[in-house]
């Protein structure tokens, strides 16, 4: 099943788990990573007053141009860094530019967290793209910066998942 793989990453979390979910796909996962024409600020106090205030306030930064082609794809994968218990507005911005190409793809997400809010994001992500039901669903603490076999095993399970649905 042709596969899109849509993330945006500040830290590499996020970065380093569509890498190793695009690995275990294989040939049939395209990566499309998303990011901001203004960067944030990605240290100290500014990164997260001014993350987490752009993403309680819903804001839709423009991104550099992405090619993004939803006839190619059967099943796409979004995957986010939690800001504020809420998706990183460069995923909004995604959505709302793609809302209608996206309609009947089976859709996945992926969240990586410090701390907590992953249930939600991924809940407002889900009503974001008004579907019911993810085709397969994820949270990560820290992928990248504390790797450890717990993570490991999650995206092996988050790969099954996703095989799962498309025996469905």
């Amino acid at each position: 099943m042709k596969t899109a793989i849509i993330y945006y990453s500040m830290l590499g979390n996020t970065a380093f788990v569509a890498s190793r979910l695009a690995e275990l796909l294989g040939s049939e996962a395209e990566l499309i990573r998303l990011t901001p024409i203004k960067a944030y600020p990605d240290k100290g106090f500014k990164k997260f007053f001014w993350g987490g205030k752009s993403a309680v306030m819903a804001q839709t930064p423009k991104l550099n141009p992405y090619t993004f082609d939803a006839g190619r794809y059967e099943r796409v994968i979004i995957g986010f860094p939690v800001w504020a218990g809420r998706v990183a507005p460069p995923i909004r911005t995604f959505v709302e530019e793609n809302k209608a190409e996206l309609k009947g793809k089976s859709v996945s997400a992926f969240a990586c967290q410090s701390g907590s809010g992953a249930e939600k994001a991924l809940k407002g992500l889900k009503e974001l793209l008004g579907i019911e039901e993810y085709g397969a669903a994820a949270i990560f603490i820290d992928p990248k910066d504390k790797p450890n076999d717990e993570n490991e095993r999650k995206i092996t399970d988050f790969r099954s998942m996703l095989k799962d649905g498309e025996e469905k």
